[in-house]
């Protein structure tokens, strides 16, 4: 089988949804250490000072380039394949026993995805196209949002962002709770799935993966939550 033939096959979408599945479990792991850095409580000082080096370092930049590729990739081969297995299965079977045959957010990846990549969308426009590009967040003008504090240049203060858009906007906030449940429910299957798919699937390894994937998509979309939770109720000065 030719490399085309794989990477085009069924096995090659799932292992391509697997190591990019994994790249962005990675990615989560540091986006959400620094994004923690918030309830140090010190009016963003720690939070600004990493967010300002992850948006000015030359590597880090250029692995960002990296990352929209692999989620875009991650994206499309999910859909992909979400449509291929409806598709491949356009009855019911008589008889349905998949409650016991497999979690409902295993069966549901598509759906979770999809309102994954909503609520992806609107977490771009709110954070990462301002600290990029500026300009407006769809809530008020960013001009008390810039900080002359690294070396006499104007950085991005994602801290201040971060407390406009979600201080005194419930529905954000809702929004946002929603959107990282969908994405617990997600990591939840795929974690564990990720690793079967690259063929670590061992009577002996396999629980501990599966209990790593619980407790890491549990810390992760909890600590997300924490977020705007803290901010509009004041948690957070």
């Amino acid at each position: 089988m030719t490399w085309k033939l794989f990477f085009t096959s069924s096995i090659g979408k799932k292992f391509i949804m697997a190591l990019t599945g994994i790249f962005l479990i990675t990615f989560l792991i540091v986006h959400c250490t620094i994004n923690s850095m918030i309830f140090f409580n010190d009016a963003g000082e720690t939070f600004n000072h990493w967010g300002h080096f992850m948006g000015s370092n030359l590597i880090v930049r250029t692995m960002e380039i990296g990352l929209f590729v692999f989620l875009l990739l991650h994206i499309v081969q999910g859909l992909i394949l979400w449509r291929q297995n409806n598709k491949a299965r356009p009855l019911k079977y008589a008889v349905n026993n998949a409650n016991k045959n497999s979690k409902w957010y295993s069966r549901s990846m598509g759906l979770l995805g999809t309102l994954i990549l909503i609520f992806l969308v609107m977490h771009l426009y709110h954070f990462w196209t301002p600290s990029r590009f500026g300009g407006m967040i769809g809530i008020k003008a960013l001009d008390e949002v810039n900080l002359d504090v690294y070396n006499n240049e104007t950085v991005h203060n994602l801290y201040a962002e971060m407390k406009l858009v979600f201080e005194n906007n419930l529905l954000i906030v809702i929004v946002y709770i929603l959107g990282v449940t969908s994405l617990c429910w997600h990591l939840l299957h795929g974690f564990q799935s990720a690793f079967q798919t690259l063929g670590v699937n061992h009577k002996r390894y396999t629980p501990i993966i599966k209990g790593v994937g619980v407790v890491y998509s549990l810390v992760i979309c909890v600590l997300f939550a924490l977020m705007p939770i803290a901010f509009y109720l004041h948690w957070i000065n």
